[in-house]
């Protein structure tokens, strides 16, 4: 199956900006729906966005929505996360995660048990 490798983390100011970057490899990167999930000091994780397997169809959280763009390049087997406008509530290990199940083909899994491929994540800190 695939694996993957996430980096872009970092320290940022608020209402800075990051873009992170999610590289896959050993598999059929197209037959996988990508997503970002994000997990705070004492939060569990939670589901910030996703793309569909064309790359056609996304979703955000709705604290996210407006500020995070995600997408992914065919090519280069790789996703991204731009990450604008962001807030001290948005510092958190940020994981990318892979799901080859037909279910969540069109984006629609916002579960981190619906994703069977995880990478080892990256720390974005928002502090001033």
């Amino acid at each position: 199956q695939v694996q993957l490798v996430e980096s872009g983390g970092g320290l940022v100011q608020p209402g800075g900006s990051l873009r992170l970057s999610c590289a896959a490899s050993g598999g059929t990167f197209s037959r996988y729906t990508m997503a970002w999930f994000r997990q705070g000091p004492g939060k569990e994780r939670e589901f910030v966005a996703a793309v569909s397997r064309s790359g056609g169809t996304t979703r955000y959280a709705d604290s996210v929505k407006g500020r995070f763009t995600m997408s992914r390049d065919g090519a280069k087997n790789t996703v991204y996360l731009e990450m604008n406008s962001l807030d001290p509530e948005d510092t958190a290990a940020y994981y990318c995660a892979a799901s080859s199940s037909f279910r969540c083909t069109n984006a629609g899994c916002s579960m981190p048990s619906e994703y069977n491929v995880w990478g080892q994540g990256t720390q974005v800190t928002v502090s001033s």
